[in-house]
């Protein structure tokens, strides 16, 4: 089997999204994500730790199912791609947590609505995502230079990044969120978890709403250069959206494990810009040399533990 094509059959995208489906179900009502209240850091590290485990268990059950299927050879390369495109996508994620934690701040959200809010994040991303990644993966199909549109787009935004990685973006000066509140009825305060009421017949929303807005906003724009990213390591839209799914169901839980530690990070950015510049470098050069994946591995490994262990230290001597 040519590994550069899809290993993705009908039965495997049904079960996988029933197993998406069946986990947030077991997330909203079994584990009180219907009910608001604080999310501490031990219950968001425990989450955290079922994400990865469920993620690398089913990359071993991919591997375990290739092998048998096409071979040992394909098995390696996808369960390769899938772990890489994974660390990629969980490590630029790390960039929404930042914003979050913003947009949260700005608007005063209490931290036990901002769970409620995150669980209908997660939800939209999910749709959004697969909508963008079902369109990517058709546009490299049928038109092979988009990778070059890609590459050259992600090499500039980590240029960017690098550059700007010290500046807050101010968002009261957020054209969206002006635009929202202009065309809105909105209730002087919070309503609980309400993202509207009906007051005399008028349906009128809530602050929480615009938080909404903005959290789904910010996925949208990560999305335009994760979503990229990750077919500099494969175009194989199965793998691509099994990995950028586990990757954002783990989102959330990752939000509340670090917001409190987000100053510790914060040279995490230039390690996440240096990500965007290799990812860009390495879809320019596709036709020229194709970068192994197990190399991408590596080299995207020790850019993320590099920048988080450089990040710690500094913040350790400062204090």
């Amino acid at each position: 089997m040519d590994t550069a094509l899809s290993i993705g059959e009908p039965w495997m995208w049904a079960a996988f999204a029933g197993f998406v489906l069946a986990m947030l179900a077991v997330d909203l009502f079994i584990f009180g994500g219907n009910k608001a209240h604080k999310v501490g850091f031990r219950e968001a590290a425990a989450w955290s730790v079922v994400w990865f485990v469920l993620a690398m268990l089913f990359n071993f059950g991919l591997w375990w199912y290739l092998k048998g299927a096409y071979g040992a050879e394909v098995a390696l390369v996808k369960a390769e791609e899938f772990l890489t495109g994974y660390l990629i996508e969980k490590s630029l994620a790390v960039d929404n947590i930042f914003i979050f934690l913003m947009i949260f701040t700005f608007f005063s959200v209490p931290e036990e609505y901002q769970r409620r809010v995150l669980i209908f994040g997660v939800l939209g991303a999910i749709v959004l995502r697969a909508i963008m990644i079902l369109a990517g993966a058709w546009l490299v199909r049928e038109f092979h230079w988009v990778l070059y549109l890609f590459g050259a787009f992600l090499f500039a935004t980590g240029i960017k990044m690098l550059i700007l990685a010290e500046t807050d973006p101010d968002l009261s000066k957020n054209p969206l969120l002006n635009w929202v509140k202009r065309h809105l009825r909105l209730t002087p305060d919070y309503r609980g978890e309400k993202f509207w009421v009906m007051e005399n017949g008028v349906r009128i929303f809530t602050p929480l709403f615009l938080v909404l807005v903005m959290i789904e906003f910010t996925d949208l724009i990560f999305a335009v250069d994760s979503i990229p990213a990750i077919f500099a390591i494969t175009t194989d839209p199965f793998i691509v959206f099994t990995s950028n799914i586990f990757a954002i169901l783990g989102l959330r839980a990752m939000y509340f494990m670090l917001a409190d530690l987000a100053d510790r990070f914060h040279l995490l950015k230039y390690g996440l810009a240096m990500v965007l510049v290799f990812v860009g470098t390495k879809m320019l050069i596709v036709d020229f040399y194709k970068i192994p994946v197990a190399l991408s591995l590596g080299i995207v490994g020790i850019i993320i533990a590099t920048s988080i262990g450089v990040s710690l230290w500094v913040t350790r001597s400062q204090k």
